[in-house]
Parts: structure tokens; C-alpha cells; sequence
């Protein structure tokens, strides 16, 4: 009797060549796209909930359950390499650990124990993500779940205009399925960034990748964002130089100075004229209001310190400190817009030297593959996207977020000597 082959969809065709892991591969890859397509944030939220409070509805708040639950089967099933890579980065732990720890001190400490829990499952998703796949096939199955993304933004943004399309501050930019236009941004450029790392690595349907790249690209210009334009470039303008330094000692020679030469200029014109800099880039003085915000919190930052309000709690307790933000602002201040104030106010300072040291490890071991592994094609440009744009963006520590949970997989995985 003959054997009749079972074709899988070309997504995760790369995770079931072994017959007898088929079923597991395939379904482990199928629920990791999905979940990554989850803490997007993407369409679930504009629809169940608003983007003041996004945690307002108990949609949400009930759907990442059985996440978690199927993220702990996922480990159970795998504990020794897990707990292998957990072990591996002692300061990431320690990071997350005190976000539950400052439930003690915290302006609402109900707020800050749910959501201290939801970012410590959050984070054990990107732990077993780095112990379960390697460097291949985990870069493919974070660039599949960005195409998905980028073909549900094009979707609504044709279909549902209502959701797809901004219509009120900035009419016309192209939200996507989020509720603003920088994160479609953010999101696109990171996809960019992805399809790009995945052609490097897979060959075979490079044309593929590269078509859902310009697709990312274009759905960045739509957005108008740009903070996401200028972490593109960095993110493809990394990408290209990467592939140059591996082309023999001179062509990395010249990348390398190039690029130290291009920060020095751009640094030295920031703080020269930095005015007509941000203009040039589109953008005025204030960053869109954010530097008046970052004034007066770095007042609140000073009134607490070593401890900080409490994680997530520092904006949901209106009668608190943030009152008279809101006050002096004169608007509806919803978060820092700056990933290391926020962390700040979470859990004080000794948390920002915990994020600092993490990210700067993390990125010190990337730029060490400079010139071996597929995995630097993404990694690096990634990580330095994520920390341009933590400069206007609250991207740090967010529970149920992708930006973290790709953050907790990147440096759990760079740190593990056993990875591959």
C-alpha cells in the first residue's frame, strides 16, 4: 500500500521534514505564530477595548488564560532546556522578578500583581521560544507571523477603513488592526527586518521574503510614522552592512567607519542644532509633546527613586503623582513615551540599570557574530531598532507585548552557550 504524503502549508513546511516530529513541530510552530500575532496587540484590542484602557475589557483580559496555560504544557514538555536558558540569564530574571517584588510599595498593588504575573508568563513564552527552536527556524517563524500581520493591516485598511485607517488626528495614515499609526510603524519595520534576515537564511524562497519585505515597507510610508521610518532604515541600512563586513576585511573596514562616522555626525547634530536636526527629520522641537512629559516626570522619577509607583501602576492611580502630570501637561498623559522613564516609575532606578545591563549584554553579544551566524541578520538590527525607538515609545517590560517577548527570546538565546 502506498503512502500518501500529507502536504503542509509553505509557512511551516521548514518545521515538519521529520515524519515522526511532524505533528508536534507543526503544531508548536502553528500555536508560536499565533501567539506572537497575539501580543501584537493587533486587531483584538480596537475591537474589544480602547486605546485609553486597553485593559478595560474582560475579553482581554480572560483570553491570554489559556495562553498561559499552553505556554506551561509547552515548557512542562521541554523543562530541562528551558530551565537551561532561564538559568543562563540570571539579570533578565532578576528584571521581571522585581516587577512582582514592587507589589509591596506599589500606588495599586491589585493592578501591579495582575500584571506583574501576565509579564512574568509573557516572558517565560520568550524563554521557551529560545530553547525550543534554533536560530533558523525561529527567525522563520518570527518573519511568518509578521507577514501574517501585514496581510490582516492591508485587509482592514482597504476593507474596514473605520478600523484600518486613521480619521481624526492624522487623517489617512494607515493604522492596520492596531490602534495607532506608530505602532503599525513599528511593527512594519520590524517585519521589514525579518523578511530580510529570513531571505539571508532561506534561500530557497528568498523572492518570497523579499516581496513580503517591500510590503512591510510600504505599510511604514502609509503609516507615516516617523519614528518607524528612521528604525527602518536603521533596520535595513544594518542589514546591508552586516552582509558587507562579511564580504573580507576590507568592505568591513569601511562599513564599520562609516557607520562610527555617520553616529558621530548625526550625534554632533543633535546636540549642535538640535532644532533644525529633528525638523530636517520632520519632526518639532518637543518630539510631539513628549519632552514637556519627560520634564515633569523626571521630577516624579526623583521623589521616588530606588523603589519607583509600582509596576503599571503609576498611570492607573489618578489621585496619585500623575494628577498633577496631567495637570501641568494640560492633557490626558497615558504613558511616558520613553521605555526607560517608564521603567522608572515601575520599579525606580535600580530596574533601569537592570534593563540597561541586560540590553547592553545582549547587544555586546550580537555585535560579537558580527561576522558568523544568521542569526545576527536579525538580531542586531532588531535590538538596535528596539532601543531607537524605546526613546519615544513605553517598549520595555510590557506584559502580553511582542516587542518583550522578542527582547526575552533575542537575549535568553544569546546568553545560552548552548544554542544553536
Amino acid at each position: 500500500m502506498s503512502r500518501v504524503a500529507i502536504e503542509h502549508p509553505p509557512f511551516l513546511q521548514r518545521f515538519t521534514d521529520a515524519p515522526a516530529l511532524s505533528c508536534t513541530r507543526g503544531l508548536e510552530a502553528g500555536l508560536a505564530i499565533i501567539f506572537f500575532c497575539l501580543f501584537s496587540q493587533g486587531l483584538i484590542g480596537p475591537v474589544f477595548a480602547s486605546s485609553a484602557d486597553p485593559e478595560s475589557s474582560a475579553i482581554l483580559r480572560l483570553m491570554w488564560l489559556p495562553v498561559y496555560a499552553v505556554t506551561l504544557l509547552m515548557i512542562a514538555a521541554r523543562p530541562g532546556a528551558t530551565f537551561r536558558v532561564i538559568a543562563s540569564s540570571p539579570l533578565l530574571v532578576g528584571l521581571v522578578m522585581l516587577t512582582m517584588a514592587s507589589v509591596v510599595w506599589s500606588l495599586a498593588p491589585d493592578v501591579t500583581l495582575r500584571r506583574s504575573f501576565a509579564l512574568i508568563m509573557t516572558s517565560l513564552f520568550g524563554f521557551w521560544f529560545a530553547a525550543r527552536w534554533s536560530w533558523r527556524d525561529a527567525i522563520l517563524i518570527i518573519a511568518t507571523s509578521f507577514f501574517i500581520l501585514a496581510i490582516l493591516s492591508v485587509i482592514f485598511a482597504l476593507a474596514i477603513p473605520s478600523i484600518g485607517v486613521d480619521h481624526a488626528v492624522h487623517a489617512g495614515a494607515w493604522k492596520g488592526i492596531w490602534w495607532e499609526k506608530n505602532t503599525l510603524g513599528a511593527m512594519m519595520a520590524w517585519g521589514s527586518v525579518s523578511a530580510l534576515a529570513a531571505a539571508q537564511i532561506n534561500p530557497e524562497r528568498r523572492w518570497t521574503w523579499r516581496a513580503m519585505a517591500v510590503l512591510c515597507t510600504a505599510l511604514v510610508l502609509l503609516s507615516t510614522s516617523k519614528t518607524a521610518l528612521l528604525a527602518w532604515l536603521l533596520g535595513v541600512g544594518g542589514i546591508a552592512g552586516i552582509g558587507l563586513c562579511r564580504q573580507g576585511f576590507g568592505f568591513a573596514a569601511m562599513t564599520l567607519c562609516l557607520s562610527l562616522t555617520g553616529a558621530v555626525l548625526a550625534g554632533m547634530a543633535l546636540l549642535i542644532a538640535p532644532i533644525e536636526a529633528l525638523e530636517l527629520l520632520g519632526r518639532d522641537a518637543t518630539l510631539t509633546g513628549r519632552t514637556d512629559i519627560w520634564v515633569v516626570l523626571l521630577d516624579q522619577i526623583r521623589a521616588a527613586p530606588w523603589t519607583g509607583y509600582g509596576y503599571r501602576a503609576y498611570w492607573v492611580a489618578e489621585t496619585g503623582p500623575v494628577f498633577w502630570v496631567r495637570q501641568e501637561t494640560a492633557w490626558d498623559v497615558p504613558t511616558a513615551h520613553n521605555g526607560w522613564l517608564e521603567t522608572a516609575l515601575a520599579i525606580g532606578l535600580p530596574g533601569v540599570v537592570l534593563l540597561a545591563l541586560v540590553y547592553v549584554r545582549a547587544l555586546g553579544r550580537v555585535i560579537a557574530r558580527l561576522f558568523a551566524g544568521p542569526e545576527t541578520y536579525f538580531v542586531l538590527p532588531w535590538i538596535a531598532m528596539l532601543g531607537l525607538v524605546s526613546i519615544s515609545e513605553s517598549n520595555f517590560l510590557q506584559q502580553n507585548g511582542l516587542s518583550w517577548t522578542l527582547f526575552v527570546f533575542a537575549s535568553a538565546k544569546l546568553a545560552d552557550r548552548r544554542a544553536r
